[in-house]
Order: C-alpha cells, then sequence, then structure tokens
C-alpha cells in the first residue's frame, strides 16, 4: 500500500517513520534542498530552525510529560535527542545538526522509503498525510483554498540569533542555571539599570527587516524581542529576562539578564533565548552587541522572520484528523493548529495511527482526552472557530486539571498512553 507524507519536518518524519515500521510504501515529498524557504539551512529532515530547544524535560511541565507520551508512542524525535542532546538545565536542547541527521539516516535506512525532492503544488490521489507545517508554499496554500472553500489563517514566528562561544566576554558573562536548579548550563550576560534602558531603547527604534505583503499577526507565544520590548520599558526586565535566581558570582543581582543556551553538542555555538526577532542584519549586529559581554559576538546566524500558516481546523477537520472535503487527507503538524516543535511532531504521530487504523479496517480509535496529546487533538477539533489560534501543550486542556494533583494527572496519562498503544493491534 502506498501512502504519501508531504513535508520532511517533525510531523512527517514522525508520521513517516511510524509508517516506514508497519511495511507500507511511504512516498515522503520534501522540497528541501531544491528549494529554499527562506527559514531552513539543510535538506535535512526534522530540521529545527527557531530554536535548538525541545522546551522543559520534566514531567510535571505539560510538553515534559507530552514528551513522556511520545516515547511510549515510539517518537523518533525523542530517539534523535537522546543522542543528540546538550547540556540546557530542566530543558531538552539538542546539537541540531546531529538531531536532523539521525532522523535523516533513520528514515533513509528503510528500503520502503520513496523521497521526492519537490514542491507539491496540489494534494494528490491516494492516502495522504499533509504535514508541510508552517512555511507551506503559496501554491499549496492556494489550492487549499480553493479546495476547502476557506481562507487560511497566519501568523508570524521569528528565530533567534545564534554566536560563538569563544567571542563571549566571560569577564562580564557568567554560566549558571536558574536558582542553581540543575548544572550550571547557560551563559548570562548582566545588565545594570543604564545599560538595560539604553538597550532596550534602541532595540525599540532599530530597524526592522520588511514584511512585503504579509500581515503582522504576531503569535503571542513567539514574539519578536523587539515587539515585547515595544509593550513598555520594563517588559523585558518582568519578563525573558528577568533576573531573579541569576545572580553574580559575587552575589550581586543585576537588574536584567540575557541567558545563552547551548546549541552543539561541542559547545561551541549558543543561541540567544527568546531573542527572537526582525530586525534588519545589520541592526542585530549593533544592537545586540551592547548586550554586556557580546559587545565582540561573532554571529554565525541572524535571527530572522517567517510566515507561519495554518487551518480553520475547528471547521476543516474530522475527529480523526481529515480534511472533511477530502477524507483521505490527514494533516499533522502545525498546519493543524498546534504550536511547538513536540506538538507538531506528536500530531504526526497520531495522523499516522488514525490513518494504519482505517487502512487495516479497524474502527476509529481516537487519543484519550486526559492526555496531553489527546488534550491538543480534543483542542483543535473543538475549539471555537472565530477565535482559533495555535496553541502549546499545557496543562489548562486537560479536563478536571489541578495543580495539587499533578502526580496523579501524569501517572493517569502516561498509564492512558500506554494501554492505548498496547491496544492498537488488537
Amino acid at each position: 500500500m502506498k501512502i504519501n507524507v508531504i513535508g520532511g519536518g517533525l510531523a512527517g518524519s514522525e508520521a513517516a517513520y511510524f509508517l516506514l515500521k508497519k511495511g507500507y510504501e511511504v512516498h515522503l515529498y520534501e522540497r528541501r534542498p531544491k528549494v529554499n524557504d527562506g527559514a531552513h539551512e539543510t535538506g535535512d529532515f526534522g530540521e529545527l530552525v527557531c530554536s535548538n530547544s525541545l522546551k522543559n524535560k520534566e514531567l510535571t511541565n505539560a510538553c515534559g510529560l507530552l514528551k513522556g507520551e511520545m516515547k511510549e508512542l515510539g517518537s523518533i524525535m525523542m530517539e534523535a535527542a537522546e543522542v543528540s542532546e546538550v547540556p540546557s538545565g530542566n530543558a531538552l536542547g539538542v546539537d541540531r545538526h546531529l538531531f536532523s541527521g539521525y532522523i535523516t539516516n533513520k528514515l533513509k535506512s528503510f528500503p520502503n522509503l520513496v523521497i521526492h525532492e519537490e514542491e507539491v503544488e496540489t494534494l494528490p490521489e491516494g492516502p495522504t498525510i499533509l504535514a508541510t507545517g508552517p512555511l507551506t508554499s503559496g501554491k499549496l496554500l492556494s489550492h487549499l483554498s480553493e479546495v476547502l472553500g476557506s481562507q487560511n489563517l497566519s501568523f508570524f514566528d521569528a528565530s533567534a540569533p545564534i554566536v560563538k562561544k569563544n567571542s563571549i566576554d566571560f569577564g562580564k558573562a557568567y554560566f549558571k542555571s536558574r536558582y542553581d536548579k540543575g548544572d550550571a548550563d547557560y551563559i548570562n550576560c548582566p545588565f545594570t539599570k543604564d545599560e538595560y534602558y539604553a538597550f532596550v531603547k534602541e532595540l525599540v527604534n532599530a530597524e526592522k527587516a520588511p514584511l512585503h505583503s504579509f500581515d503582522t499577526q504576531y503569535f503571542e507565544g513567539c514574539l519578536p524581542v523587539e515587539v515585547i520590548a515595544s509593550r513598555g520599558e520594563k517588559t523585558l526586565a518582568f519578563g525573558p529576562l528577568k533576573p531573579r535566581g541569576l545572580e553574580r558570582p559575587d552575589g550581586s543581582r543585576p537588574y536584567a539578564v540575557v541567558q545563552l543556551r547551548q546549541d552543539t553538542k561541542l559547545g561551541d555555538y549558543y543561541n540567544i533565548v527568546g531573542f527572537q526577532t526582525n530586525l534588519t542584519y545589520p541592526e542585530q549586529r549593533r544592537v545586540f552587541r551592547m548586550i554586556p559581554g557580546l559587545e565582540n559576538a561573532e554571529f554565525l546566524r541572524y535571527g530572522l522572520m517567517h510566515r507561519n500558516s495554518y487551518l480553520d481546523s475547528p471547521n476543516l477537520l474530522n475527529e480523526d484528523l481529515t480534511l472533511k472535503a477530502m477524507p483521505n487527507v490527514y494533516v499533522a503538524g502545525q498546519l493543524s493548529g498546534v504550536e511547538g516543535y513536540v506538538e507538531s511532531a506528536a500530531m504526526g504521530i497520531a495522523s499516522a495511527i488514525y490513518l494504519d487504523r482505517k487502512l487495516r479496517g479497524k474502527p476509529f480509535k481516537g487519543f484519550p482526552k486526559e492526555t496531553i496529546l489527546g488534550a491538543l487533538i480534543d483542542y483543535i477539533l473543538h475549539a471555537s472557530s472565530k477565535h482559533f489560534t495555535p496553541m502549546n501543550a499545557n496543562w489548562a486542556l486537560i479536563p478536571g486539571s489541578k495543580k495539587d494533583q499533578r502526580e496523579e494527572t501524569i501517572m493517569r496519562s502516561l498509564a492512558l498512553v500506554k494501554s492505548y498503544w498496547d491496544s492498537l493491534d488488537e
């Protein structure tokens, strides 16, 4: 049986991996590297763009629990993260190239995988998983609008700059994790009050890159740093640059702190945490070098802005994640209305499971709503279409979830996912 998977990002890779292990002939379509989408740098499957962090890895965090669920489901992303992890405190940080290289090599090891290095402009015939992600091409989006009779939604996303470690001034910067939790894995660049306000002034007034014909409908979970700063002089100091728990080695407390997270296994490159931006490259170089310790920073990559697209899923999708207008097409990843690397990958697994059951003549079996993955799926299917925006994993999605009962919620979720997984072949 031939199955089309369109898109070689995290969702497409997860879907392909599940289906390849089931013995299907998977035709994986990925336009990179032949087509430059303006955000990715390689043609590898599962390449990370905005950050090298897969967020918190503790089960007491909703995204951490989602990763726990995905391990039970045989996730290739979690396999890749295990071999490419870099020190990141409580976060699961990875070496981007090792991470995507593992996924690429693992998928290519299957003889039943057929790779098509081409851009898909119209939906193909036959069982298909659509996992083109937030950077879905304009031609395919136009085709979807025609087929679905509905306008696609979109928001902007941005990625943060990466600098060379050996260009950081450790006479000012220091290693520390917030509140000394875990190892001292983050590089901290501390501001005095005067330095902070001078930085904010330049940041807010710096030249931005043109956004062409796109709207500036930002996603609140991934705002450009200059947009956050424009909401008030103290916004950064009380937000992503808050100094609490990040005292200097001499015990003094800075006014604000910029953190950098290891980006490679070797530890030679670090990304500036929370500094997604739409500043022009010369302005990034000028303004970000005002950060104490980064005065002579060498930038391996500058931050950039790109358009993220997603569908009006509450109106367009069936319970099994198929398009109402095309029941042979399953929608996975960020195109479905979830936000984040982990969430997107999880949707790839879910779509592949649902498709496999249909092809084997099995009745539809949805994920339990008491799990993070099940709750995310429930959200994108039943949220108010009028106010539908991309959603991250969070505790509020799980019915009846309470902070003082978190351990019970965690154990129940993992048990339900295991039971669900074990029942698939019954």
